[in-house]
């Protein structure tokens, strides 16, 4: 299967470059877009690494996060980032540190998930994905919307004033975030640059 085949038009998402011949099967491939988007982003949660002082790991999930919706666009991103949530609640351990369900201080980072994977969508619609500082420029935007929830989220949940959760729940993730950015920057323009669109 080809995806040169498949040439993007202008609001064209990479996800939108999967053939599909038919309205059905444009129907099962998103379905099977969404669901991936959600395994994956469940298995990069799985990527944690305590950091000393604070309830919130560093994890690859805010990062699949953001690649999920700049991937697939803002509906099928926010609708794999649902599935990711509503699952997680349910009791599946596939939040950071193989947590589920809805208590911990760091779920306001999942809820921001899904305004990020909105946002970072809707973005690479308007090509916000297709050059390095454009993509520098949708990551940071899309970590700013999960900060902008997961913080306030945290000092809630845990009593802390909101310096103190600036300091637990965002300064030390930004020099992860800006490596996580690095990488996107490479990975999406790559590519769009490999599948010959611009």
């Amino acid at each position: 299967m080809s995806l040169a085949a498949s040439p993007a038009r202008p609001g064209a998402v990479l996800a939108d470059l999967l053939p599909a011949s038919s309205t059905a099967r444009a129907r099962v491939r998103d379905l099977v877009l969404v669901v991936s988007g959600a395994a994956l982003t469940g298995l990069a949660a799985q990527i944690s690494v305590p950091v000393p002082g604070s309830p919130v790991p560093v994890t690859g999930q805010t990062f699949a996060a953001l690649l999920v919706g700049t991937a697939l666009g803002a509906r099928r991103g926010l609708l794999s980032l649902v599935l990711y949530t509503l699952v997680g609640m349910a009791g599946v351990p596939w939040f950071a540190e193989g947590s589920s369900g809805a208590s911990a201080p760091s779920f306001g980072y999942v809820l921001g998930m899904l305004l990020a994977a909105t946002l970072t969508g809707a973005l690479a619609r308007r090509g916000g994905d297709r050059s390095v500082p454009r993509t520098a420029g949708t990551m940071v935007l899309g970590s700013a919307v999960i900060y902008a929830v997961g913080v306030p989220y945290l000092a809630l949940a845990t009593g802390m004033g909101l310096s103190e959760a600036v300091a637990a729940g965002l300064t030390p993730f930004l020099l992860g975030d800006a490596l996580k950015a690095a990488l996107a920057m490479g990975l999406l323009p790559g590519a769009w640059k490999l599948l010959g669109e611009r």
